[in-house]
């Protein structure tokens, strides 16, 4: 059992890993058991998700794969679960427990790949020193935003929004303002605050001035109003691409979609 837990650590939260601590250890394929998430940064409340890695032996990691349904029902009582390939990570598999409810993702390790990770999480107990030494091996580096890999497809998801404007598709206009405010503007706002730049996540709290400026991307179900919310990610884009100084822009293009915006607000 770890010495201390984080002091924001909820009670429910705190009984599911004591139970997962006690339970694990009785596996002989499982070789750890670490938390991650905002465990890490002592920042948790009651409707906090409780992140935990299961780190498994590498030659067993297939057969801990098919079982960890149940092995997840051996933790408390387990409500529903899936696994996720969404997110592009099948080894993590998504539930909830109850009661209280309490979200738990439990992400299935082998040893093996241990050293690739995101960030450091807090082992909580191990079999063996193999845990630690895979550890040791790597260092935890979350993804930052490429400022180049964006630029050079803002300018299509802006022209693209447009034409959604344009021809009434509503919904999918929304939907791309959505991703744009998710993949772009929210990582590189938090990245600029020195936060984890994870989609729009905690970013009230990280950068709460742009925070309330992104609230003007939020378009209502109009067409007017999805274009307002088009231009209005594309100046904050600008705000934020302005910390890139030796990023080579694509001034052309930039230029066509800006008046291809305009030619479709005077046809509205």
């Amino acid at each position: 059992m770890p010495t201390h837990y984080p002091k924001t650590l909820p009670e429910a939260h705190r009984a599911f890993i004591d139970v997962a601590l006690r339970v694990l250890p009785e596996d002989s394929r499982i070789l750890g058991l670490a938390a991650a998430g905002s465990y890490l940064t002592d920042n948790m409340d009651e409707f906090s998700d409780l992140d935990l890695v299961v780190i498994t032996e590498p030659g067993k990691q297939d057969e801990v794969l098919r079982d960890r349904v149940a092995i997840a029902r051996e933790l408390g009582t387990y409500l529903a679960g899936f696994t996720g390939e969404h997110v592009g990570e099948p080894r993590v598999l998504i539930t909830l427990y109850g009661s209280p409810l309490i979200h738990v993702d439990l992400k299935f390790v082998s040893l093996a790949d241990a050293h690739v990770r995101v960030e450091e999480p807090a082992v909580l107990w191990q079999r063996d020193e193999r845990v630690s030494g895979a550890l040791s091996q790597g260092r935890g580096v979350y993804p930052q935003p490429d400022i180049a890999w964006i630029d050079e497809r803002f300018w299509i998801w802006m022209h693209y929004g447009a034409l959604k404007i344009g021809r009434g598709e509503i919904f999918e206009a929304i939907d791309m303002i959505n991703y744009v405010r998710s993949n772009v503007l929210g990582p590189l706002a938090l990245r600029r605050a020195g936060a984890r730049p994870q989609g729009v996540r905690r970013l009230e709290t990280a950068a709460p001035d742009f925070a309330a400026a992104l609230r003007e991307t939020v378009p209502s179900c109009t067409k007017a109003d999805c274009l307002r919310a088009l231009h209005v990610s594309v100046d904050l884009y600008r705000q934020l691409r302005a910390d890139y100084s030796n990023l080579k822009r694509h001034e052309g293009v930039e230029q066509e979609v800006l008046a291809y915006m305009q030619k479709i607000g005077i046809g509205m």
